[in-house]
């Protein structure tokens, strides 16, 4: 990838995140060691914003690939294809990462093949480095190089879980969502409310949340709580925005969305 395309990967601009515990500075001991990192928790509780916000803080390019079932690694590695009359080869996001010294960023890792997955290997060990088969070549990672996947736990199971010789290459930090205080400030700067709003919403997801295990696989999340927000701050009834913003989009089943909107109308 030349020099021009890979500084489209910069962070130009300060990603807003509130730190909740040692995450930074873990994070950044960890580029520091050149070790790889697995960032554990649940959905839209401020994971992928954070690697933004390191990538920023690092001033290192970030290359994000978002991990699903066909992922191959040729779609990671890269692949030959024909350019008129000639071959070309094109990196894929793994190895220009690599190559440029970037922080590669595999969201939702275990969405991935697990013969995907083992492409990563050489790279999480002291060897740092990338077998590119369809060359026949070995890509050294620089030092500035880093390596970071996440993943959900509460949706893990059998068929979809990290192995244990891939869990055990990495550093992990665990994530959850932020103590009701800081996430009603997150709220607030993200969703552009005032904070008793911000608070309301955030009492709103925690009640919500207690109802995992009763049917709800996952509680509201801190992402869905901004959505709310945000819709709130364009004039939309605060009821109506909780409902679009979290009753729908977290189940189907009519008897937990009218426990939901029970929640909604005794707190707002």
């Amino acid at each position: 990838m030349p020099e021009q395309a890979i500084e489209e990967f910069r962070i130009g601009q300060e990603p807003y995140y509130l730190a909740v515990g040692g995450e930074v500075d873990l994070f950044a001991a960890a580029h520091s060691a050149r070790l790889p990192v697995i960032l554990k928790g649940p959905t839209g509780c401020g994971k992928t914003r954070f690697v933004e916000h390191m990538a920023w803080r690092l001033e290192r390019p970030l290359i994000t690939v978002a991990c699903h079932e066909d992922l191959s690694a040729t779609d990671l590695v890269g692949r030959f294809l024909l350019e008129g009359e000639d071959t070309v080869w094109h990196d894929g996001p793994l190895t220009a990462a690599v190559r440029n010294g970037a922080i590669c960023y595999l969201d939702e890792v275990v969405e991935a093949r697990k013969d995907t997955v083992v492409i990563i290997h050489p790279l999480t060990d002291h060897r740092r480095r990338l077998p590119i088969e369809k060359r026949g070549t070995i890509l050294d990672a620089p030092s500035d190089f880093m390596l970071v996947v996440s993943y959900n736990p509460g949706y893990q199971s059998i068929l979809k879980d990290l192995k244990q010789s891939t869990r055990q290459r990495f550093v992990a930090i665990d994530f959850d969502y932020p103590p009701p205080e800081l996430e009603a400030e997150i709220v607030a700067r993200e969703g552009g409310v005032d904070e008793g709003i911000a608070r309301d919403l955030v009492l709103i997801g925690q009640k919500i949340r207690n109802l995992r295990g009763h049917g709800l696989e996952e509680g509201v999340s801190t992402r869905l709580l901004i959505y709310a927000a945000q819709m709130i701050a364009l004039g939309i009834p605060p009821t109506t925005a909780a409902d679009v913003a979290m009753c729908s989009p977290i189940t189907d089943d009519r008897e937990l969305q009218r426990s939901i909107r029970e929640i909604v109308t005794t707190v707002i």
